[in-house]
């Protein structure tokens, strides 16, 4: 009972700072199902957050639908291209023990917290059109953010953002739309490969899925209060980021030198 509590409220937490965010809060998934909610693998936190992050992006992407901000022909090729690198990766990352991985996964949460302290530029084209040479950019880009992907269990949309602006040239706006496609994608890729380990907790899962939408409610309601204030609130979530990722390396540190 307790244990569902806690996964409930790890999964708002993310949820609540997507929500108000826009983006990085699900790099918090693991270390929360690890040192809050008490899963000892960190191979099943991995792939429990693979599957929420998985199924909170897909439910993000029906609004960013509707609203017009998904352009599904860049979308879906640098998410095909991306879903073969999130298999290899997932693959990798299987076979690399878990406290090894769990301290590399440290050293990405700096790479997150660093790129959120750097503000978005919003240039971009937001008529842009699929060709054959934003296609090959594309494919090549997605296959390799795929891959980090995969390998650290993430959504990897603060990869896949600029990712995507950088391949195709679209807004930013377009380009976090659009990213929802892969994130979720390039999720349930991981996930399916580590269900087939038997490294998913279902029940865990299902529980911080349903804090995430609660909290992803309460953040969206909240942003738009603070949406001047929002380049403030990202670089406070960003210290909270460095912060976890610093206890991170220090407690893995006796299983890599030890």
């Amino acid at each position: 009972m307790l244990q569902d509590l806690l996964s409930i409220g790890s999964g708002g937490i993310v949820g609540f700072a997507l929500g108000l965010l826009g983006g990085g809060g699900s790099i918090l998934a693991v270390p929360l199902l690890i040192y809050v909610v008490g899963v000892r693998s960190p191979h099943v936190a991995i792939g429990t957050s693979a599957l929420a992050v998985a199924v909170n992006a897909f439910a993000n992407l029906t609004a960013h639908s509707r609203a017009g901000h998904v352009k599904w022909p860049c979308a879906i090729v640098f998410a095909l291209s991306g879903v073969a690198g999130a298999a290899a990766g997932a693959a990798l990352g299987k076979m690399v023990d878990g406290k090894q991985l769990l301290f590399l996964f440290g050293f990405v949460m700096l790479a997150v917290a660093a790129a959120m302290f750097s503000p978005r530029a919003a240039a971009g084209n937001p008529d842009v059109r699929i060709n054959p040479a934003i296609a090959m950019r594309l494919v090549m880009i997605g296959a390799v953010v795929g891959l980090l992907s995969g390998f650290f269990g993430i959504g990897g949309g603060f990869l896949i953002v600029p990712a995507i602006m950088l391949g195709s040239g679209m807004a930013t706006i377009n380009a976090v739309g659009s990213s929802l496609v892969s994130v979720g994608a390039f999720g349930l890729t991981t996930a399916l490969s580590y269900a087939f380990a038997g490294l998913i907790e279902w029940r865990i899962a299902a529980f911080f899925v349903l804090g995430g939408i609660a909290g992803g409610l309460m953040g969206v309601a909240l942003a738009k209060r603070l949406a001047a204030r929002r380049a403030l609130l990202t670089r406070i979530f960003a210290g909270v980021v460095v912060a976890v990722a610093a206890f991170i390396i220090w407690h893995s540190l006796p299983a890599i030198f030890g």
